[in-house]
């Protein structure tokens, strides 16, 4: 009987503690990019015996109310009622290897059609309860098709898009809804990339790259104000300069008109970079979010993680994507009046010192806190013995925690059943007296790059990971990120900024006078003193090259400076023609 009452004593703490972290995540009103989603292991490159976890190409709509992202390769699909906490999945019926690039449209809420076979030939998927997954084929076989785009105009008509190439042009055609999606008429080739005109779609880091041409691949069509905007990834999903375009025009199949702002969706710098290949979507509250492609392209080129950043559109019609601190804390999208806004966290664990309870092969402790994305942390067992400790040096207020896991000899393929992560993050002022940040002893998630918003903020000095089970044969972490401020000054405007266009007018070099007391700087610019759209985060460094400019532009940049107790006050644009 004695051992009975204990059974059900451990049966109800295991309960309660797993309602506690859903309670926990349930509650969170901010996100943090890399996305925390169950991401699936990849099964090409398993010949060659590499196990690493990808999302890629986002397709994301909404359906009834609730959203559906549809991703490369993930045998399978993500639901959510919030685009903050998504669900996988498994289908009735579906792409045996996943889909590639998949297109996905809401067909006035009656019908959800999908097309993205790997093979380039396709029919078009549709089904009325994506929820149950029951797929059907129209009878009809598209062919040579990459990374399509389908598009159901209010006007009934249906359009195709399509293209992934360093070669070929993004085209389009009309599709016959009513009669199995047959095609009409011919194939009208509506843009390529003009490298000689836009510095963005170079390939190669950096757009560093002089001798193998840039892709252009991946459109999403939008439509807004009865104004088309055909958007499209390029030079290179690898690189940190992968991002979105887009082609403006009246009419689905053109002209287009290139965006004076371009790219739209981009982010160089950072823990992790790129922005491309990607999908946008009008979220809670009519409230527009763009969905894309991260690199981390460690184990493979093609290891890849999702991001999202709120969409709009000027007075003047430009389409544009917010990406300034674009892997820090985020207002959630349901999140009433401050949607996608940055919750002005910053990161405390920048360089800050790190212990461990061991490492191996190289990979120290202090790789925690670089924000490297590809170097990683490496624990000799990936058991529960092991633990790491980051010293924040001095008493900060932590409102949220990344936890971001590496893909280490996995050894895992496709969607694997069970897989969880169990840990507890404790918080001290002194070292020795600690409370509990984050319990995950009973969590049964599966999260790759967990972020978590603390219920209550916490003022710690010390921070302590404690490790319960991983999924995988190793532990290995590229970054424990800490979030929240501290009790410092935010730095002075940054003096002596000064920019020079190059004689190539892609490229223009910009230089500063390095701050004491900062971690980085973030650059802006943009086409006019108001519309500062870009951003690239700059950490440590007092200059930055720039291979991304449209040659036709002129351009206004701007620059401030930041430390883990805020951001200094941006200077007054500079115009350079």
């Amino acid at each position: 009987m004695v051992r009975l009452w204990l059974r059900l004593i451990v049966l109800i703490v295991a309960c309660v503690g797993g309602l506690s972290t859903q309670a926990q995540t349930m509650s969170a009103r901010s996100y943090c990019n890399p996305l925390n989603v169950d991401y699936t292991y990849m099964i090409y490159n398993a010949d060659k015996h590499i196990s690493y976890r990808s999302g890629a190409d986002p397709a994301v709509v909404e359906f009834r109310g609730e959203y559906y992202m549809f991703v490369t390769r993930s045998l399978g699909y993500w639901h959510s009622k919030d685009l903050l906490n998504w669900d996988f999945i498994t289908p009735q019926s579906w792409y045996f290897q996943g889909s590639n690039a998949p297109a996905a449209h809401n067909y006035k809420d009656s019908v959800l059609y999908v097309t993205g076979d790997p093979s380039g030939a396709m029919s078009v998927l549709y089904t009325d309860n994506p929820k149950k997954g029951d797929w059907k084929a129209v009878p009809t076989i598209l062919t040579d098709l990459q990374d399509p785009a389908l598009f159901i105009d209010d006007d009934e008509q249906a359009y195709l898009f399509w293209g992934s190439s360093n070669l070929y042009p993004i085209r389009g055609r009309k599709l016959d809804r009513v009669n199995r999606f047959l095609p009409v008429g011919g194939v009208d080739t509506l843009f390529n990339k003009n490298m000689a005109l836009h510095g963005w779609e170079r390939f190669g880091e950096n757009n560093a790259d002089t001798v193998i041409p840039g892709y252009i691949e991946g459109p999403w069509m939008t439509k807004h104000n009865g104004t088309y905007y055909l958007q499209y990834g390029a030079p290179g999903t690898e690189f940190n300069v992968y991002g979105d375009g887009v082609y403006m025009a009246r009419s689905p199949l053109g002209p287009y008109t290139y965006a004076p702002n371009n790219p739209i969706s981009f982010k160089p710098g950072g823990f992790m970079n790129g922005a491309g290949h990607g999908s946008t979507v009008k979220g809670p509250g009519g409230h527009y979010w763009h969905f894309s492609s991260m690199a981390l392209s460690s184990n493979v080129n093609w290891e890849r993680r999702l991001c999202m950043f709120p969409l709009y559109f000027d007075r003047d019609g430009l389409m544009y994507a917010d990406s300034e601190f674009g892997d820090y804390p985020h207002y959630a999208p349901a999140e009433s009046g401050v949607k996608g806004g940055f919750t002005g966290w910053m990161l405390l664990s920048y360089r800050k010192p790190v212990t461990a309870s061991s490492f191996r092969d190289g990979h120290t402790p202090d790789l925690l806190t670089d924000e490297q994305v590809k170097s990683f942390w490496l624990a000799e067992t990936n058991g529960a013995r092991e633990w790491v400790q980051i010293d924040l040096l001095r008493p900060s207020t932590v409102h949220a925690m990344q936890i971001n896991y590496f893909d280490y000899q996995s050894n895992l393929y496709g969607r694997v059943p069970g897989l969880r992560h169990r840990y507890v993050v404790e918080g001290s002022l002194d070292g020795k007296q600690w409370l509990t940040l984050i319990d995950k002893r009973n969590s049964f998630k599966d999260c790759p790059n967990d972020y978590v918003e603390l219920e209550t903020p916490q003022k710690v000095r010390y921070v302590r990971y404690s490790n319960i089970e991983v999924p995988t044969p190793n532990l290995a972490l590229s970054d424990i990120r800490v979030f929240g401020r501290g009790d410092g000054q935010s730095p002075a405007p940054v003096k002596a900024f000064t920019v020079v266009r190059d004689k190539d007018r892609r490229n223009a070099s910009l230089t500063w006078k390095a701050q004491p007391g900062v971690q980085g700087y973030v650059v802006k610019w943009g086409i006019a003193p108001d519309k500062l759209y870009h951003s690239w985060m700059v950490y440590d460094e007092n200059k930055l090259s720039l291979r991304c400019l449209n040659t036709a532009q002129k351009y206004f940049f701007s620059i401030q400076s930041f430390n883990e107790n805020g951001v200094s006050k941006r200077i007054t644009p500079v115009q350079v023609n």
